[in-house]
Parts: C-alpha cells; structure tokens; sequence
C-alpha cells in the first residue's frame, strides 16, 4: 500500500517532482510513500511528510478511489492534506510546485497519479 498527500493551500494543491529512479525523473507526483506493517495509513502520510517535505500535515478525506501504480505493484489511497507547521522542501524530490486548478496541466504526472489529477479538477476553487 501507498499512500499519496494532495496537500492544499488555498485554491492550490502542492505536487513533487521525482528525482529517482531514473525511469521516473522529471514525472509529478504526490508527496507520500509507503505504508510500513505497524501504521495506519493517516500515520505513514505524516511520516513520509515530514521526512520527505519536513512539514507537519493533518489528513483528511481521500481524493478519488483506489489506484494501482508501479506496474500493478502498489495500490495507492490519495488523501487530502493541509500544512500544520513548515514550508515544505523538496529533500528528496527535484521540484516543487503549488498548482492552481488551471496549472493541473503543466507538469507531466505520473499515470498512477492522473486519475487523482482529474478528480481535484472539480474539488480546487479558483
């Protein structure tokens, strides 16, 4: 199981940018990873928030349903999120972002994210 944080900010929603792998480099993502065997998965969020952004986040309702990535590998649950404490700081992304609706588009995600992608289309006021 992973689990991805669609962390808003006003009408904006933070995205990543992947550093690794290779195969990988340069594609959108949410912020999150994996759930380890001893979490929930509101537990890993925080965790993979904070190691990952070095932000404390409060999770909320999930965005969409489950999606499958990593060539079938993973399920992933996307859960909205909103910052508690700290900027965010990409430590082990390349990039990132705050994307208003309309700049949804401009960033090459990952397919394993797209369907949360459209599903925020109708959620994020301009």
């Amino acid at each position: 199981m992973v689990v991805g944080a669609a962390i808003r900010s006003g009408a904006r929603v933070l995205a990543a940018a992947r550093a690794y792998p290779p195969e990988l480099a340069g594609l959108w993502e949410f912020p999150g990873g994996k759930v380890e065997p001893d979490e929930t998965e509101t537990e890993a969020l925080i965790r993979e928030c904070r190691e990952e952004l070095g932000v404390a986040i409060t999770v909320g309702e999930r965005v969409g349903g489950d999606l499958v990535t990593g060539g079938g590998r993973f399920l992933l649950r996307v859960y909205f999120a909103q910052l508690q404490g700290g900027e965010p700081v990409a430590k082990e992304h390349a990039e990132l972002r705050w994307l208003a609706v309309g700049e949804l588009d401009s960033v090459p995600w990952l397919p394993g994210n797209r369907p949360v992608v459209e599903a925020l289309r109708g959620r994020l006021r301009p």
